[in-house]
């Protein structure tokens, strides 16, 4: 592919010469860096950490508005210091971003469906529902929500259909919302908010309740997913709510709990062709903490089912029984679930005496970067655990972009940065900040990029120890055998120099219903040059090439593939984010994109604010 320009507003191509850019339009200085191959030494297989080189990595972005460019192959390295919160280790030298403030203000909900203006061309073969899910409201009465994973959860419908495009949204109406809005405070402690004692109470009852264990809230403000044919909104915990996605209207609560025997679960399962679902949640005894794999049939035997018939396929107890690992998703292939115990830890006795000690379950997360990542394959099919522990430097990772099996190898492909204390910055405080003081939140982020494992499926007796075990063409990826039960990994970069430009990649999409657990060429992600996406992403596998789009000031969220009808590759559809217009009122609007070129559409823009959200997903009615 050559490298050229599109660009719909006329921005000059990027200069990849290393000299300091400055784009005019948002008045960001950026210093555009390279980063040179790294050679592989065979202590690092062995598991001695990469020496760090993020930092000069990360230094880099770029101005473009729409570019392809070819990459070559470069190795990520990472430092495996923790951060030190008086002393916080800067990971890139931003200087200029705007403020962004008004992506977290509250928002009154549209429950009845409103019309939009269309610019461009919307496709007549769209038919369905656009849903997403994120925080709404951030402040209950005169009391605030302190993290951004507080806020009340808001849905959101775009219905389209013929070239025409509506908007509405509802906010959720969980147990958590209906008792903050009666009582006009927040009453339901959240991820990083401890509720106060009820002023209503006398002192001793106040002073009494503080010895409660928390309750887990059913704010679910994540994501939209579907069991058994059935839409459903979700958080962490073991709390669900069953949606009508014309209505948006909440129908059901359901508790994982009821079912089988967990304290949570995973707001993104995987689905199978049939319909099987797979999901992921922790359970809590008297021995410790386990790590339970979780199967929900494909269909109901009655209309009014739920999770009926769901079973645990596995518990793997937690290396430190009072410390599990947080994980916010997992991977699975035709054949294995892919879990990753990576070291960011939850402590749990901290957890149960919270509201003792006024912390919230964020105060209670920890990085530990002296533990190594491990991947825990199970086979979905007998419930087996392999006794292989992959092992891998510490890194973080929330989403995970595809996985699938070759030549008896499980490739599994993921988003990862090597420190894990970013939870921690995303305090609705610092996504309110402005001029340096919100350069320094960003600084002190370290950036996420998309990065390929490769697992080799046989270790026999007679496996060598202390080589790459790893001969498929064209991989830089390294697995090599330590031990009589392990193996230690080291990763290939799914991207090249350029990447760092657009400050990694998060959010990653492909086109599930086709390629998941399958061979694959394309994803798509948001980059992040801010605290939000700013850019969306194309990448190609093939040649590790890239398309971008961007317009200066706006902030797109996650893209979502649909394919067009008869699609005949894998790339044939668009491309579906909200973009959120934080600098002028009232005009976010629905994007999309020709999935191939990543060219523009068309744009359906709404008269309502939008704050920015987290996921979603489309539902054909054609």
């Amino acid at each position: 592919m050559k490298t050229k320009a599109h660009s719909r507003h006329g921005c000059p191509p990027t200069d990849k010469t290393g000299k300091e850019i400055i784009n005019q339009k948002n008045k960001q200085k950026v210093h555009g860096v390279s980063q040179s191959e790294e050679s592989i030494k065979l202590q690092s297989h062995l598991g001695e950490t990469d020496a760090s080189k993020e930092q000069d990595n990360n230094k880099g972005f770029s101005s473009k508005k729409m570019d392809t460019v070819k990459h070559h192959k470069s190795r990520s390295t990472g430092d495996k210091e923790p951060i030190s919160r008086k002393n916080p280790k800067h990971f890139t030298d931003v200087h200029g971003l705007p403020c962004i403030e008004r992506i977290v203000t509250s928002v009154e909900d549209t429950p009845e469906p409103i019309s939009t203006d269309i610019i461009g061309t919307i496709p007549n073969w769209i038919h369905g529902n656009f849903l997403r899910n994120g925080p709404g409201k951030f402040e209950i009465g005169n009391h605030r929500f302190n993290h951004w994973f507080d806020g009340m959860a808001l849905l959101h419908q775009f219905k389209i259909s013929d070239g025409q495009v509506t908007y509405k949204s509802r906010f959720l109406s969980s147990d958590s919302y209906q008792s903050n809005k009666d009582q006009n405070r927040i009453v339901m402690s959240e991820f990083g908010t401890v509720t106060m004692p009820d002023p209503c109470k006398n002192i001793f009852q106040r002073f009494l309740s503080r010895f409660e264990l928390p309750k887990p809230t059913d704010n679910a403000n994540v994501s939209f997913v579907t069991y058994k044919g059935d839409f459903y909104v979700s958080t962490e915990t073991n709390i669900m709510h069953k949606v009508d996605p014309e209505t948006l209207e909440a129908t059901q609560k359901v508790d994982w709990s009821k079912f089988i025997a967990v304290n949570g679960a995973t707001a993104h399962p995987h689905t199978e062709p049939d319909g099987t679902a797979y999901n992921m949640g922790n359970s809590y005894s008297t021995k410790g903490a386990y790590y339970n794999i979780i199967r929900v049939p494909p269909t109901k035997e009655a209309e009014e089912e739920t999770l009926e018939g769901t079973t645990v396929l596995c518990s793997i107890p937690a290396e430190d029984k009072t410390k599990p690992s947080y994980y916010h998703s997992f991977a699975m292939s035709e054949n294995y679930v892919v879990f990753i115990e990576q070291p960011i830890k939850m402590d749990l006795l901290k957890i149960v005496t919270g509201k003792l000690t006024r912390k919230s379950i964020s105060n209670c997360f920890s990085w530990n970067p002296k533990l190594n990542t491990v991947l825990h394959l199970i086979h979905k099919h007998t419930g087996k655990v392999s006794p292989i522990q992959y092992l891998a430097k510490p890194i973080s990772t929330f989403h995970q972009i595809n996985a699938y099996e070759e030549h008896g190898f499980l490739i599994i492909d993921l988003c990862a940065s090597d420190d894990g204390q970013a939870i921690a910055n995303y305090n609705i405080q610092n996504l309110r900040k402005s001029g340096e003081a919100l350069d320094e939140v960003y600084n002190t982020l370290c950036r996420v990029f998309p990065r390929r494992f490769v697992l080799p499926l046989r270790i026999e007796p007679g496996t060598p120890y202390n080589q790459n075990l790893i001969d498929l063409p064209n991989c830089t990826a390294t697995a090599v055998r330590t031990g009589k039960n392990k193996v230690f990994c080291t990763h290939e970069d799914l991207h090249g120099e350029d990447l760092h430009m657009y400050g990694g990649l998060e959010f990653p999409q492909i086109n599930y219903g086709k390629y998941n657990m399958h061979p694959y060429r394309y994803f798509y992600g948001c980059g992040f040059r801010h605290l939000v996406g700013d850019t969306l992403l194309k990448m190609d596998l093939q040649g590790k090439e890239m398309k971008v789009w961007e317009d200066p000031g706006l902030y797109p969220s996650e893209p979502v593939f649909v394919p067009c009808p008869n699609a005949t590759e894998e790339d044939d559809g668009v491309i579906l984010s909200v973009v959120i217009t934080p600098i002028k009122d009232k005009s976010t609007f629905l994007l999309v994109l020709d999935a191939k070129t990543f060219e523009e559409l068309g744009r359906a823009v709404v008269p309502v604010n939008i704050p920015y959200g987290f996921h979603g997903t489309f539902s054909s009615t054609a």
